[in-house]
């Protein structure tokens, strides 16, 4: 069994290649696909856009593919940045960037009103187009200043009452037992563990 993950992004692929272990299944990435198209992440839902990724990838390589589009929403935001997320600082922006922004976009709110969640869906999608869709939620909030030198994107400010901790302040471990992307990979582990054999998949 072969899937293309359907990303650049290393710490994505290190959380799901691990969450994953113990399936008999080879992952690779875009890295080792032949001049992989570029996708535009134009849509307007998280869905949408791992819809749009993992379609593209599939029929690209004829082999199943996984994309994962996940990003952070601020209810006093009213959900910004959402699938912004990546880029809420703007165009080519890093995680610090990001981040900075958000916290000056948030000066002043207290910490009852600075709710927040972790969204993933993963859209596994065959080459014929069929596909599945897993999503995963992790509940939060953002605090007023960046703790916590683990993970990546807005560890650092999302903040866990039950934990006392930021997620950057979490072993892999940890992380990986509570986030929103580990939510989605387990329904999706399940999938791939009832259907081993089918659609094709050798």
């Amino acid at each position: 069994m072969k899937i293309v993950l359907a990303s650049r992004n290393q710490g994505k692929l290190r959380e799901i290649r691990d969450l994953l272990d113990g399936l008999e299944i080879e992952f690779v990435s875009l890295a080792d696909i032949d001049q992989p198209p570029e996708v535009v992440e134009d849509g307007e839902t998280f869905y949408a856009n791992a819809l749009k990724k993992a379609r593209t990838i599939a029929e690209y390589a004829n082999c199943p593919a996984l994309a994962d589009d996940s990003g952070l929403e601020v209810e006093v935001l009213r959900g910004a940045p959402g699938v912004h997320s990546a880029r809420y600082a703007g165009p080519g922006a890093d995680d610090l960037s990001n981040m900075e922004k958000l916290l000056r976009d948030l000066e002043g709110v207290p910490p009852e009103r600075r709710m927040a969640a972790f969204r993933c869906v993963l859209v596994l999608c065959y080459p014929d187009g069929r596909h599945q869709a897993f999503e995963g939620r992790w509940e939060g909030r953002i605090s007023e200043a960046m703790r916590g030198r683990r993970g990546f994107g807005y560890d650092p400010v999302f903040y866990l009452d039950e934990a006392g901790k930021t997620v950057a302040e979490l072993s892999p471990e940890e992380k990986n037992r509570r986030s929103h992307r580990a939510r989605a990979i387990r329904k999706l582990k399940r999938h791939l563990e009832a259907v081993r054999g089918a659609h094709g998949i050798k």
